[in-house]
């Protein structure tokens, strides 16, 4: 008979305090969460997150992605989304410019100081310009202000100011609350549980808008859990899916002997990029309607038409908006991959362990192998993501009275859901190895 291995987590002293201390911080992420911006019109914004259509769908995509806080238009409306879109920023740069690439490849660990460092100086400006366009937005697809007293003119400039200021904070502070649980709570989990519980604190708000129509609720409640165990079943399904490569691995002298050469694998993922295409092609999607946003109001009639024509495309309230968020979910996805697949460079590293895939030469030749077979699998991992961004538009489609607020849990958004949960398990696992634990204790 086999018992649970949670009790072992409860009577190791540290790891029982890792898992409380992760706890506490999130406790205090999601308090902080309802601390609003003063002036913000929140009946307003609940009002159109609850009309669904292409700006209620839209909004509660930012509000998945920003873990929940964009519905409360807290000083943590963007999340930790700044920081991560400046992480991807920097990632895609490495290869591009030599300097960053040579001082990466030299001396690693300098090199992802200088990453992380740059990091956080990126993010700021990044969440301040994201303040500002997320407040015109939201009042562009309101068709009314959402912050109240809110311009760079006359007596509002230093409101303005100060609410940029309050959301850059805010972010900082999630970003700060999320190190902390790396570095105190569950390890390299911080960021990633901070969206994790905006988006699992959001099931019960999900269910009692579902219950509360009372023409639909049940068929709307049945098709849901369906969908949401059949969305589940994909993902861990694409997730888990990768392609096997064999690798014959030089024998090793022992004495004398020499021992024969082992075989064995290298596993290519199916989804190789994760989440990161979706947020990367949301950051670009929504940066030409910030831009169009200050030009809205412009005397210039064409320059006016020309923003307001660009603000209905890009700002989630046309069928156009989302074809281009599918399309640049896939070639985003083959861009990651190939970008973070390049920066591994397998060749070289089987070459210097004297490993070779049979029938390919070493070095440049295995790289490009891979990399055509890596190319060759991701195609069904891209498509599949490219589905996961725009299922939220087909289900509004699908239940237009509710749109798609009527998901308990969006399927980008189980997308991050079972990623986190499947790494936070492995991170336990790690730690309940490192402290001596071992499967045949489970053995009674």
């Amino acid at each position: 008979m086999k018992r649970s291995a949670w009790r072992y987590l409860w009577k190791s002293e540290d790891i029982r305090r890792k898992l409380l201390i992760t706890l506490a911080i999130l406790v205090i992420y999601r308090l902080a969460a309802h601390v609003p911006i003063p002036g913000a019109n929140r009946a307003r914004l609940a009002q159109m997150m609850a009309g669904g259509g292409a700006a209620g769908t839209f909004i509660g995509i930012l509000d998945m992605l920003s873990g929940g806080t964009v519905s409360n238009f807290s000083v943590l409306a963007m999340g930790v989304y700044p920081y991560i879109t400046a992480q991807i920023i920097l990632q895609l740069l490495v290869p591009i410019i030599p300097a960053l690439q040579r001082k990466m490849e030299d001396n690693p660990q300098e090199g992802r100081k200088w990453m992380e460092k740059w990091t956080y100086i990126l993010a700021v400006p990044m969440a301040a310009l994201q303040a500002v366009g997320q407040i015109r937005i939201f009042s562009t697809l309101a068709g009314g202000a959402i912050i109240s007293n809110f311009g760079f003119s006359g007596s509002s400039l230093l409101p303005t100011i100060a609410i940029i200021s309050s959301m850059t904070a805010g972010t900082m502070f999630a970003i700060w609350l999320g190190e902390l649980i790396s570095e105190y709570g569950i390890r390299n989990q911080g960021l990633s549980l901070l969206i994790f519980a905006g988006i699992v604190s959001r099931i019960p708000q999900n269910f009692v808008q579902i219950l509360s129509n009372p023409q639909s609720r049940w068929l709307v409640l049945g098709f849901m859990l369906a969908f949401t165990a059949l969305t589940i079943f994909a993902i861990v399904f694409v997730q888990q899916g990768q392609r096997n490569i064999p690798v014959m691995y030089p024998g090793r002298r022992v004495g004398r002997r020499m021992s024969m050469p082992v075989r064995g694998s290298l596993p290519l993922k199916v989804n190789m990029a994760g989440m990161i295409p979706l947020i990367f092609a949301q950051s670009l999607l929504t940066f030409p309607a910030i831009i169009a946003s200050f030009f809205m109001t412009s005397d210039t009639v064409w320059v006016a038409n020309f923003a307001i024509t660009v603000q209905d495309i890009f700002g989630g309230t046309s069928h156009w908006y989302w074809l281009f968020y599918f399309f640049m979910v896939v070639g985003f996805t083959f861009f990651y991959t190939d970008v973070l697949f390049a920066q591994q460079d397998y060749g070289e590293n089987l070459k210097r362990a004297g490993a070779q895939i049979p029938g390919v030469s070493r070095g440049t030749p295995t790289q490009n192998y891979l990399t055509k077979v890596l190319r060759r699998i991701t195609f069904p991992g891209a498509f599949f993501l490219g589905f996961v961004a725009v299922t939220p538009f087909f289900i509004g489609l699908l239940f237009p009275s509710t749109g798609s607020g009527t998901m308990l849990v969006a399927s980008s958004g189980l997308l991050i859901v079972v990623g986190v949960v499947r790494d936070t398990f492995q991170n336990i696992d790690a730690e309940l190895k490192l402290h001596g634990y071992d499967e045949t204790l489970l053995v009674r």
